[in-house]
């Protein structure tokens, strides 16, 4: 009889062993665009999605980024963190195990003593009836989850902008280049108006006006070597440069704006599997499952905890004697510890884990909603761009025939100064945005291959918690 209540006893504990309090995880249901993932898209999954553009220059750049930034450092230490927590979580599903020696004399106020030593281990561990360490175990997988993908989207916008800036350096040099040229052009204008001038073949006001336009030709050369400056020290931070390499601005230069590779038109669908492409979105996901999991962990609080205890060793009445003989003790022991009153405590922190669930949804919906306009936004500007750069081409080629046979016409005297002027300044206008606009064109793919979440496309679904959440979603249906 005693066996079969023995046997009864152990097997209702296996079977709560096995139970775990609170919602098992499953992903929201989002009204998601039909768009297919296509091979078109394949480029932006390569974990060096910048070699694209074909300019060691930019790749020794990232390589630097990504060794030495400061912001992806501090996110690794985040992970670390993390990880270390689940370590902690697992920890707490362990028996613990411990040593203790002690050796002492008592006496009385007659002088007589007594001595007693002792040593032994001790061990104790909380049966989890109710499954509220699996649930922090859990939780603290899904926070690690959440911290690696915050680390993959640290470095998916540290490797764009990186990109971005080094593009932008290139687009202002260009400019500089054309803005020089065209003030060394001013220059000789303003040197033949004076000569003109002295000699009577010109008035005053034409010379002030070729004075005039050199100056701000001059003025806007001075402005784009600040914006370079400016550019290039905000490069040399995102490389994690010391301050005295920030100061030297030493930025290296590979192919000029106009020699960059630019990949092929990529058409306008959303990849079905966007959300296990971006990082922010997995993070976003983590940091959801594991608020689903502390509502398990504090439902659990409302039921008692059932900690056990084991001790075994030695104790005498004399140190050389504590390992001999009939020294040895034992002692086996168990409690059962259920809350009465708490003053609304636990109902208070279960509520607190359900409003946290709550606001980690609305965190990855409104994630989700980002990833996906943003997306969305990158692929038109993709398209977009690119029409733009053609129209300025164009522009750019009329008016530079416009100037030429301007030119012509003011050096045979058939026009004055201020239509060449106007051509100059429409010429000028039309090389800077020419510029402009194809930096916007290698921008767009950029903040595209980010917004379809680069290189850190989880493979397999949603990585390493996968196969967790399958299982929840498994127990779900039984």
């Amino acid at each position: 009889m005693k066996v079969t209540r023995f046997t009864a006893l152990a097997s209702c504990m296996v079977l709560l062993a096995g139970c775990m309090l609170g919602p098992n995880y499953k992903r929201p249901e989002l009204d998601l665009p039909t768009g297919e993932a296509a091979d078109h898209f394949s480029i932006f999954t390569n974990v060096k999605w910048w070699e694209v553009f074909d300019d060691p220059v930019l790749n020794q750049l990232e390589a630097e980024a990504l060794a030495y930034n400061k912001d992806l450092q501090a996110a690794a230490a985040r992970v670390d963190q993390a990880r270390a927590a689940v370590g902690i979580a697992r920890a707490d599903q362990l028996p613990s195990i411990s040593a203790a020696a002690e050796s002492g004399r008592a006496g009385n106020n007659n002088g007589s003593g007594q001595t007693q030593s002792t040593a032994g281990v001790s061990a104790s561990f909380e049966l989890d009836l109710w499954g509220k360490y699996r649930r922090l175990s859990e939780a603290a997988r899904a926070q690690l989850l959440a911290s690696e993908s915050a680390r993959d989207t640290v470095r998916l916008t540290l490797t764009a902008d990186v990109a971005n800036n080094y593009f932008t350096i290139l687009m202002l040099d260009e400019q500089l280049l054309i803005a020089q040229r065209t003030l060394k052009a001013r220059q000789e204008n303003v040197r033949i108006y004076e000569s003109r001038y002295k000699n009577g073949y010109s008035t005053e006001v034409d010379l002030k006006r070729v004075e005039a336009n050199m100056s701000s030709v001059q003025a806007q050369e001075r402005q784009l070597q600040l914006k370079l400056t400016q550019t290039e020290t905000a490069l040399s931070v995102l490389l994690g440069k010391s301050p005295r390499e920030i100061v030297e601005n030493n930025v290296p230069r590979g192919k000029s704006i106009t020699e960059i590779t630019l990949i092929p038109d990529v058409p306008e669908n959303l990849p079905s599997d966007l959300l296990a492409r971006r990082p922010d979105v997995r993070s976003a996901e983590g940091k959801l499952i594991a608020a689903n999991a502390n509502i398990g962990a504090a439902r659990a609080s409302y039921f008692p905890s059932i900690p056990l205890t084991a001790s075994a060793g030695y104790a005498s009445g004399a140190l050389d004697s504590l390992f001999m003989g009939p020294s040895g003790v034992w002692a086996l022991g168990g409690q059962v510890l259920a809350p009465i009153f708490e003053g609304g405590k636990i109902r208070a922190q279960n509520k607190k884990a359900e409003a946290e669930y709550q606001e980690m949804l609305a965190s990855y919906e409104k994630t989700v909603q980002g990833a996906f306009k943003e997306a969305y936004d990158a692929l038109a500007a993709n398209r977009l761009n690119r029409e733009i750069f053609e129209s300025y081409k164009q522009q750019t080629a009329a008016m530079q025939r416009s100037y030429d046979l301007t030119k012509k016409q003011e050096d045979a005297g058939l026009i004055g100064v201020t239509d060449l002027l106007d051509v100059e300044e429409n010429l000028l206008s039309a090389e800077m945005n020419l510029a402009s606009a194809r930096n916007d064109e290698l921008a767009a793919v950029v903040n595209l291959s980010k917004a379809l979440g680069g290189g850190w496309n989880a493979e397999g679904g949603f990585g390493p918690y996968e196969e967790l959440v399958k299982k929840q979603q498994a127990d779900l249906k039984k």
